[in-house]
């Protein structure tokens, strides 16, 4: 790395894992437009403009990033692809839902998403982004999102059982995020839990960006009732008269879906068990 970075992470303790969590935080951001700008990645990283310019020269003399000036900015080159090639396998539930997400957007033209718990977030786990040529976003593979906010969220969250939902509020109560700041007013929280949980799934907050598109988001529920995922719809809000015209559309089919990813969910953990 060059003059004014962080020591090597082999030998510079915190300050270097730091520069690594750095640089990855980068390379997750390039990956989800496909061009980006110096500006744009300062407005998303919150990360300072010079140590931004470090982090995508390296990423650049290593071969991952490339500086395009014809369209004015970076973009993940294919050697990224690399980084993937020692994963074979998802969990189980996306590897049973995998297909019903691809039928479902084939159909429907619409990218649909499966996201799986990780600590204070829901974390995008499969997308057919790549196959619909009206997704609003250019990829969301291992996009983070909130529980209290966000469509994919809302539906894990609402099935949770007692314990576990108290557990991650707790969690989510000590977070500064504006997008948790319900964690704190527990009567709003119950209306809007209780109303997920009535409808059957849930829906993106208007509060929150993108505000052009919405996400319907429903449970994947086992057959002992425990809730695993979420999978979710997206759509452009302006395709669409009224928000419950898309929902009356699309969550009884993102329902199906989720009963029959359980379904075979099941079957494959037999098999799997035999």
């Amino acid at each position: 790395m060059r003059n004014g970075d962080a020591p090597d992470a082999t030998g510079g303790g915190s300050m270097g894992i730091r520069a690594i969590e750095r640089a990855m935080a980068v390379l997750q951001e390039l990956n989800l437009q496909p061009i980006n700008t110096i500006a744009q990645l300062h407005a998303r990283t919150k990360l300072p403009k010079p140590t931004l310019v470090r982090i995508l020269r390296t990423l650049e003399d290593a071969g991952y990033v490339e500086n395009d000036p014809r369209q004015g900015g970076y973009q993940v080159s294919a050697l990224v692809t690399s980084l993937s090639s020692g994963y074979h396998k998802g969990p189980l539930v996306v590897e049973a839902g995998r297909a019903w997400a691809i039928a479902m957007t084939r159909q429907h033209k619409w990218p649909v998403a499966i996201a799986l718990p990780d600590y204070d977030r829901m974390v995008v786990r499969f997308s057919t982004v790549p196959d619909s040529f009206v997704s609003p976003f250019h990829s969301t593979v291992n996009k983070r999102l909130n529980f209290l906010t966000r469509g994919l969220g809302l539906a894990y969250l609402a099935f949770l059982d007692n314990d576990e939902f108290d557990l991650i509020i707790d969690v989510l109560k000590r977070s500064d995020d504006p997008e948790n700041a319900l964690s704190h007013h527990p009567d709003e929280l119950k209306r809007l839990v209780g109303r997920v949980h009535e409808n059957g799934y849930a829906i993106r907050s208007s509060l929150v960006e993108p505000k052009n598109s919405n996400t319907i988001g429903v449970p994947i529920i086992s057959h002992g009732g425990r809730v695993l995922a979420s999978i979710g719809l997206t759509y452009f809000k302006s395709a669409f008269g009224s928000e419950q015209e898309a929902c009356d559309r699309y969550a009884p089919i993102l329902k199906s879906a989720a009963a029959a990813i359980s379904e075979d969910l099941d079957r494959l953990s037999n098999h799997l068990a035999a």
